[in-house]
């Protein structure tokens, strides 16, 4: 399955809804983390499954760049040479 790019200016709908990529991949990276250091912290403090739920939210957040980095890849190789704002 290919992964393509945003159309510019195009507007989402509930069924093919469309974001800012670089400001989601700004707060997918803070997400992972947070979740990834307060797993730790909170394994080494003997509390398993709050740790298991703050894994489990790091790993979608590491899906989650992972996405965003193909579609930012995609959106280059059409639109070469044109720089996108943070909330673009």
């Amino acid at each position: 399955m290919a992964v393509k790019s945003q159309p510019r200016g195009a507007r989402g709908t509930i069924g093919h809804p469309y974001s800012a990529l670089n400001l989601r991949l700004l707060l997918a990276t803070f997400g992972l983390v947070v979740c990834t250091v307060l797993g730790v912290l909170t394994a080494r403090a003997g509390h398993p499954a709050p740790a298991v739920v703050l894994f489990a939210l790091a790993a979608a957040a590491a899906v989650d760049v992972v996405v965003v980095q193909l579609r930012r890849a995609a959106r280059r190789r059409e639109q070469p040479g044109v720089r996108h704002s943070l909330f673009e």
